[in-house]
């Protein structure tokens, strides 16, 4: 039996896809949980490999039926190895086993329904994506119970986890989710709940977005004004830089919203770009803790809170991103007639292109997209036909190399450092900018040179 003492709010733990590769990892989580001695809220992702297995299986399943055999057989497999690992008696392992062969029974009428009308619709696809979360929350409570973990599992359909906007991107409603979630995560105990989805309006499932789990667990902890969330991950929090590519990166204690904002936007891998949007008006800090440590603690790696700490060099991060293109417009005064831009991005809006940003001059229009997005968008603006645009040049196999530091805007001649240290090395930079964000500078540059710009970058600000 648990014995805890009072605490005024819950810690809200997020275990992501990356903590549940082997039965061995969950007793990793079960070592943690243990350590926490107090009541959680814990957000889950699917077991390492589900979500894009079934996001394989829904296009195959759509002209292969046996193919819904292969997916059901491939979750079982995972699923029965933890059961058999982490529970001892034969007849709640069944019992357990029993569970999640019904839940995969709802899976299963979902592919069957795709497979006969031969399409995807939009609320059928992330209903089928969203169980893999929640066959992890299923078995993860099971497990918890049977190793003396006080654990119960939530569902946000059930609570009502309220969500607006469109399929597969959808964002959380605070102001209509408060009431339902917070009574049902009121009682003292460890509540295991689902991540990357929520429920419309309309009793839909909606997915709020691919790698949704941290953002799911961010908004339980606004809407329980929880003490802090807890990410565990397999890394050692933040550093100066990628340490596949830089021999010893600096650790980053401490992070600001803006700073850990701007990381992920710029291809960070730690957070999911949108985690830090629901805790900054709470002041809810976000702690960093690596499971994979021989003896894990809960002294944490890195925080991210309200504090803006300025250091001596002012840069904390140098980062990037391979996952964008460049729409490039190019017209006499197309960046200044009024119109022009918003014509634009409202057609590609409308295709449902997400625009990551947008970088203007008297001349040119640049538009950034996700590699996937550039031929579509470059064929609606071409067939839009609009007279003021003279040129369309889509451009790829670029990087976005970043440094991130509150204090940038302030400390002048680092933007001039960045392209000094580059300039040296013969890299040349297709694009810069400096001063859209308080806090990060970025440059364009040819993939091929990325390894190389981020190690001469990283260099010129760390190892002086």
């Amino acid at each position: 039996m648990q014995i805890w003492r009072f605490y005024l709010k819950k810690i809200v733990v997020k275990f992501g896809g990356s903590n549940l590769k082997t039965p061995e990892d969950i007793k990793n989580i079960i070592k943690v949980v243990k350590s926490y001695n107090r009541p959680l809220v814990i957000v889950v992702s699917a077991f390492f490999g589900v979500t894009n297995y079934l996001i394989d299986g829904i296009s195959k399943v759509q002209t292969s039926i046996n193919h819904i055999d292969e997916i059901n057989s491939f979750i079982k497999g995972i699923k029965k190895e933890a059961i058999n690992q982490h529970i001892e008696k034969k007849i709640l392992q069944d019992e357990v086993f029993t569970k999640i062969e019904e839940r995969l029974l709802e899976l299963e009428n979902c592919l069957r329904g795709i497979h006969y009308i031969g399409d995807v619709p939009d609320f059928v696809e992330d209903k089928v994506l969203s169980f893999g979360e929640k066959l992890s929350s299923l078995l993860l409570t099971a497990i918890f119970k049977h190793n003396g973990i006080d654990a119960e599992e939530r569902l946000p359909e059930d609570m009502g986890f309220t969500t607006f906007g469109t399929f597969r991107n959808a964002s959380i409603d605070y102001e209509v989710s408060m009431e339902g979630v917070n009574s049902a995560l009121k009682e003292d105990k460890v509540y295991i709940v689902p991540g990357f989805y929520g429920i419309s309006p309309k009793g839909r499932i909606t997915l709020l977005g691919r790698g949704g789990s941290d953002y799911s667990a961010a908004s339980f902890a606004n809407l329980i004004d929880a003490e802090s969330l807890d990410i565990w991950k397999d890394v050692d929090g933040y550093l100066s830089s990628d340490p596949k590519l830089i021999e010893k990166p600096v650790k980053i204690k401490n992070l600001s919203y803006r700073e850990a904002a701007e990381l992920s936007y710029f291809g960070a891998k730690i957070l999911h770009p949108r985690t830090v949007e629901p805790l900054m008006k709470k002041s809810i800090p976000i702690r960093i803790f690596n499971i994979t440590k021989e003896n894990p603690t809960l002294i944490p790696l890195s925080i991210i809170s309200h504090e803006e700490k300025i250091l001596d060099s002012v840069i904390k991060s140098v980062t990037y991103s391979d996952n964008f293109s460049v729409l490039k417009l190019n017209g006499p005064g197309v960046g200044n007639k009024p119109g022009i831009l918003g014509r634009v991005t409202t057609l590609l809006d409308d295709h449902d292109i997400n625009i990551l940003s947008v970088v203007t001059s008297g001349t040119s229009i640049n538009i950034y997209l996700e590699d996937i997005d550039l031929k579509e968008a470059t064929l609606l603006v071409e067939k839009a036909n609009f007279h003021t645009i003279t040129n369309i040049k889509p451009m790829d196999d670029l990087s976005i190399v970043a440094i991130v530091g509150e204090g940038i805007l302030q400390h002048h001649g680092l933007v001039y450092k960045m392209l000094s240290s580059m300039n040296k090395e013969g890299i040349n930079a297709k694009i810069i900018s400096g001063g859209a964000s308080e806090v990060a500078a970025y440059v364009v540059i040819e993939t091929k040179f990325r390894n190389k710009t981020i190690k001469v970058i990283h260099d010129g600000f760390f190892y002086k």
